[in-house]
């Protein structure tokens, strides 16, 4: 069974994946690019290849999805998993699933990010956020994770879905800017979430805590991109590369918004962003 880490994109996943990662995968708590690859991520091409699933068929990959987590889920040992999917019906079942992990983000942030990682204008950006949109599908793209559809819906939905988990006690919501602010304190929370999951006990180890800590922050794995290369980051038409570390916690990019996207954001989303306190 695994932990899934779920997130809309822009959202903070590949922090809380870097925190998880260099504590779980790592002896001295000191991250690097390379560790984040003992996370794997779903839907996966490669899994519904193994099976013979046909990938330009959108309802074989959907039915098979249970069956494609089978392959991995094999493990005795902790298993994350990140996923940028909404839980639709049929996404995963209760054998598969230990539990989930949500990190959610002030919308009128996401928006600003995403244009930049997905190239966009920020008005297209909003709009992602009302639509059903979708991630990949392009069984020729250079980057594999592209390679098959994962159903984003719309933010609001996306939000709502995961909260299922919540019934069985398997679900833990991780708002970004509590995670960055309070880095250590809501860590620790998590940490607790996962070991009440697996029913085991730990000892916090301080010392990788302190390296943790150092070696994730913003200012350190923006200067780690610019010596090493994030496989992670977006590459558009003739070849451009996006920077992925560009906006910091500290930049309060909702002011990027003009009133009327902003207004539209808190208008459409209001129901959701006052339960999370952004309203």
């Amino acid at each position: 069974m695994f932990i899934w880490l779920a997130s809309y994109p822009k959202s903070g996943n590949t922090f809380l994946r870097s925190l998880l990662s260099s504590y779980f995968f790592t002896n001295d708590g000191i991250f690097n690019f390379e560790v984040l690859n003992t996370i794997k991520q779903f839907p996966h091409y490669s899994l519904f290849k193994k099976i013979g699933v046909n990938l330009s068929d959108e309802k074989q990959v959907l039915e098979n999805y249970v069956k494609a987590q089978e392959l991995f889920n094999t493990k005795e040992s902790l298993q994350f998993v990140k996923t940028h999917s909404s839980l639709m019906s049929g996404f995963t079942n209760y054998k598969n699933t230990l539990g989930v992990i949500y990190i959610v983000r002030d919308p009128r942030n996401v928006v600003i990010s995403a244009a930049n990682h997905f190239n966009t204008t920020i008005e297209d950006s909003v709009s992602r956020l009302f639509n059903y949109t979708n991630l990949g599908g392009d069984i020729n793209d250079r980057k594999s994770v592209n390679r098959i559809i994962t159903h984003l819906t719309t933010w609001s939905m996306h939000y709502n879905s995961w909260k299922v988990l919540k019934k069985r006690e398997r679900y833990l919501l991780i708002k970004y800017e509590d995670l960055t602010k309070n880095t250590e304190q809501v860590f620790i929370k998590i940490l607790d979430f996962i070991h009440n999951l697996i029913n085991q006990k730990y000892i916090l180890d301080k010392l990788k805590m302190k390296n943790i800590l150092k070696t994730t922050s913003f200012d350190y794995v923006q200067r780690l991109e610019k010596e090493k290369n994030f496989p992670e980051k977006a590459k558009h038409a003739g070849n451009v590369e996006k920077t992925f570390f560009k906006y910091g916690p500290k930049d309060n990019k909702k002011q990027m918004l003009n009133e009327i996207l902003k207004e539209k954001i808190e208008s459409q989303l209001k129901d959701e962003m006052s339960e999370l306190g952004y309203l």
